[in-house]
């Protein structure tokens, strides 16, 4: 399994640049992240293990690109990624889930990674065995057994992946999993595993049952080609590669973790909210955690917490969690210029993928730069006026401008279609100045 490519700090702020508008100081925090991490895999001698990653709070409104700058980094390094939100954690003791849960749900991902990159290289072997499978089953039976000339199953393998017989229909027998067994344990922090173990026990005891199934030729080739490449991949080496690749290339996202900052003088609900703070304590500084797949140490996975800490601030954390991110990142509030560029610069750009939705139905959408500006304008003013949701809002604008168009496109194409300021306008402007409606609309 590949690890984290090597890149620079410039190189990955560039590629994040493609996607995200702005906020290039939370970008060069987590450029020089992922940087010191590759710098402390070439390191040799023991000092290598005590080099730990600088974990990073990220402080600002909602909607500014907190979350995407995680999930494209993750996605550019090939890390092992989760986002979670801090609030759906309880204190051990309580019914919850607890925070162990995370790395659980971290190795899971590593686990489905390692396997698909496995599965494209035996793909192909798996598709020439499906490909045998199929052909003894597109061949006629006889009530002797008589085994085929090897000119006769080269002609049908040829058919086969020419398509011509794609549109016959052949019975295969699929093997089905047992049915999970009802096993439920009242969920108290830290059992969910045990739920997990004991359904897989029972499981182990019922037999895998096979069905038959009436299938197109196509789908048969994409069914067979899963089951063999099943069979040639060797589980415990993926297992292994996951496990290695989660405490070395892991990245946890906790959203929210303003929401469980405590404000109060240790009463009330602020009490299970600390309790929280010290569960996830341990797992950000370094333990070792049990799950499905074996033991799994998190002593170098990395995490980014991110909130927006309006009525909290980072201070109300409790001081052994606040040590343990030591990078504080502000993003700033997104402004009109901000909106424009989002609507028209990245590479899945807003505008953009409307214009790709609405190209299907043979419409070909077109903005001027005043209508840009225009939404981009009523966008922030909205944020100022009611919640601010930041670059979220412009999706609501948007969907409300091309509402019409949407819905009128198959009878309409094939057409074009400009989108001008006074079209903006005429689309909006009646909910926008009643501010009381554009509350429930916009």
């Amino acid at each position: 399994m590949k690890k984290e490519r090597e890149l620079t700090p410039r190189e990955i702020v560039a590629e994040l640049d493609r996607y995200i508008v702005g906020q290039a100081q939370a970008k060069r925090a987590v450029a020089i992240a992922m940087r010191n991490r590759w710098r402390r895999m070439q390191i040799e001698g023991p000092i290598k293990e005590e080099i730990y990653p600088k974990n990073i709070l990220m402080i600002g409104p909602t909607g500014v690109g907190k979350t995407e700058i995680a999930r494209r980094l993750a996605k550019l390094t090939n890390s092992p990624f989760i986002k979670v939100e801090a609030t759906k954690f309880t204190e051990v003791g309580y019914v919850g889930r607890d925070v162990e849960s995370i790395i659980r749900d971290l190795v899971h991902v590593a686990v489905q990674m390692v396997r698909a990159e496995e599965e494209k290289k035996v793909l192909a072997k798996a598709r020439e065995n499906a490909e045998e499978r199929l052909v003894d089953l597109l061949l006629p039976k006889t009530s002797t057994r008589v085994e085929y000339d090897p000119l006769t199953r080269e002609k049908m393998l040829k058919m086969l992946r020419s398509g011509a017989l794609n549109d016959r229909v052949v019975e295969l027998e699929v093997e089905l999993k047992p049915p999970q067994p009802t096993i439920e344990i009242l969920a108290a922090s830290g059992l969910e595993e045990l739920e997990m173990q004991l359904r897989e026990m029972f499981s182990a005891f019922l037999p895998l049952k096979g069905k038959k199934r009436k299938v197109k030729v196509a789908e048969a080739l994409e069914i067979l080609t899963k089951e063999e490449a099943s069979k040639l991949i060797d589980m415990d080496r993926v297992v292994r590669e996951a496990i290695q690749l989660t405490e070395t290339s892991g990245i946890v996202f906790i959203d929210e973790i303003d929401k469980i900052a405590s404000r109060g003088e240790g009463y009330g609900p602020d009490v299970s909210r600390e309790g929280v703070q010290r569960d996830l304590l341990p797992i950000v500084e370094g333990t070792t955690v049990n799950t499905r797949y074996g033991m799994v140490r998190t002593d170098y996975i990395l995490f980014i917490a991110s909130g927006a800490f309006h009525i909290s601030k980072p201070s109300d954390l409790i001081p052994e969690l606040q040590g343990r991110f030591p990078i504080r990142v502000e993003l700033s509030p997104l402004s009109k210029e901000d909106f424009v560029r989002i609507l028209t610069e990245p590479e899945n750009a807003m505008i953009k993928q409307y214009q790709a939705l609405l190209k299907v139905e043979g419409v070909e959408l077109e903005f001027t730069r005043e209508a840009i500006e225009e939404i981009a304008q009523i966008a922030y003013d909205l944020n100022q006026k009611l919640e601010n949701i930041g670059a979220r809002r412009l999706y609501t604008v948007l969907e409300k401008v091309l509402e019409e168009v949407s819905f009128n496109a198959p009878d309409i194409a094939p057409t074009k279609v400009l989108i001008t300021r006074e079209y903006v306008r005429e689309k909006l402007g009646e909910i926008i100045s009643q501010e009381e409606l554009a509350k429930f609309i916009l």
